[in-house]
């Protein structure tokens, strides 16, 4: 049966404190609050640097038996090495903890950047290179570099699971069948990201799941939803779901605090 997972994409946010988060919470509640209300969390800050092992098990800890993580990949990987030469970088990410998650590993996103174009080697290279589950991402962190020392690094898995992922695409080059058709053949989801109009919006699936980034419909990373645009696509998730196709969905329109209110509308709906 298929599953649907909502969430918003990182939950450390001082704006939200007095709003989504009560009055007087302590900053180190945030997680297991924003966890109870919702059944996914999207980590961000991996994007910005490899994390700690630790950090990764205070977070499986903190969050309900059957919650899940989406994790953003590194810009390590997606903006500077732009997908090429990628194998210490992957090694490094997921020896820093990664699969410390466990059962609450969910979908890895690597959103590219805006002026990253369709090229189906780089991205094939690339794709041939990601390790497809989690004992496989174990033996590649074994073979991190020296920019992790031991005491930092997390290589191993308590079972043996596929590794879903996702791509985030923010070129108009990606909006043809061919890229589509190349997603499909690795099995690589091709992330909805509603935006405003400023990027491609693909919708459709390329493999087992969906993955939607909402960033805001009217102003980017800013306005909120709708009560007439969550009924439209609450019946889009459900339709995905009865073509046999998980859905995980993150809002992403942090800015005035859209995000979290947003998401457990969707919820509400879906219920």
């Amino acid at each position: 049966m298929a599953d649907i997972r909502v969430g918003i994409s990182g939950w450390t946010y001082p704006a939200w404190r007095g709003d989504f988060y009560p009055k007087g919470l302590a900053h180190r509640k945030e997680l297991s609050y924003a966890a109870e209300r919702l059944t996914s969390i999207e980590i961000n800050g991996s994007f910005y640097a490899l994390q700690k092992p630790e950090s990764y098990t205070k977070w499986r800890s903190e969050t309900p038996e059957d919650f899940v993580f989406a994790i953003k990949g590194g810009r390590y990987i997606t903006h500077m090495k732009r997908l090429l030469d990628a194998r210490d970088g992957l090694a490094n990410f997921f020896a820093a903890g990664t699969l410390a998650l466990g059962p609450k590993l969910g979908p890895i996103l690597w959103q590219l950047p805006p002026t990253l174009q369709f090229e189906p080697q780089r991205l094939t290279d690339f794709f041939d290179g990601l390790p497809r589950t989690t004992q496989a991402a174990a033996d590649l962190a074994a073979q991190h570099d020296d920019k992790l020392t031991e005491d930092r690094v997390f290589a191993q898995t308590e079972r043996d699971v596929p590794i879903r992922y996702a791509v985030e695409a923010r070129h108009a080059s990606f909006e043809t069948d061919e890229a589509v058709d190349l997603m499909r053949e690795h099995s690589i989801g091709f992330v909805v990201a509603d935006t405003a109009g400023r990027y491609p919006r693909i919708t459709t699936p390329t493999t087992d799941f969906v993955y939607v980034r909402m960033h805001g419909d009217k102003e980017l990373y800013a306005s909120g939803y709708t009560d007439e645009a969550l009924d439209k696509w609450s019946k889009r998730f459900r339709d995905w779901m009865d073509e046999g196709l998980d859905v995980y969905v993150y809002f992403d329109n942090d800015m005035k605090g859209f995000a979290p209110h947003n998401a457990m509308s969707l919820l509400e709906r879906l219920r």
